[in-house]
């Protein structure tokens, strides 16, 4: 059995997430189990709404109605605690009968919790006017000055030196490292 933390997404009656969240919390607490299980979020965002009389109110929507994530090692004892907590029907991709539920990738996880805020986006504006060095791709080993970042696409371009002069060439900010 996998000691890893992931995440992972349960089944609840829809309307109720932020109750289970609240009873799991509570459970986690009372049954010692906060080394197994970790953050337990409700995945919403605030949007505001026209009323029929032109006033805008603000209200907080689920982004996934009838789900809660969890972040947990998943043993027998941890996943009994979660699967028995009132209004939980289940994890998501466990097929019933006893089989373990299997995880959210990073990358999916990821873009979730960049949207509700819980995680930012990292940020490489320290690495301009730096120099870095490729290390995947074409230009591996080659080193060159950042030129220009930018954050949301996390595209970073280096001023190579290719042929006696300085070329400008477009990397992903996971290709380079500082040198």
């Amino acid at each position: 059995m996998s000691q890893s933390v992931r995440w992972y997404i349960i089944q609840t009656y829809s309307g109720y997430e932020n109750a289970v969240k609240t009873d799991l919390a509570r459970r986690v607490e009372s049954m010692g189990m906060s080394d197994y299980i970790f953050r337990i979020i409700v995945p919403e965002e605030t949007v505001i709404e026209k009323k029929a009389d032109g006033k805008e109110k603000e209200k907080v929507k689920q982004l996934f109605p009838g789900y809660v994530f969890v972040e947990m090692i998943v043993t027998d004892e941890s996943w009994f605690v979660v699967r028995n907590t009132p209004r939980v029907t289940g994890f998501l991709g466990s097929s019933g009968g006893g089989t373990k539920p299997v995880p959210l990738a990073p990358d999916e996880i990821n873009q979730i919790l960049l949207k509700i805020g819980v995680i930012s986006k990292p940020t490489y504006n320290h690495l301009l006017h730096k120099t870095v060095e490729v290390i995947n791709g074409t230009w591996q080993g080659l080193k060159g000055v950042v030129v220009h970042v930018d954050n949301d696409q996390e595209k970073i371009v280096v001023d190579l030196d290719l042929f006696g002069r300085a070329t400008p060439t477009e990397f992903d900010a996971h290709d380079i490292k500082e040198a």
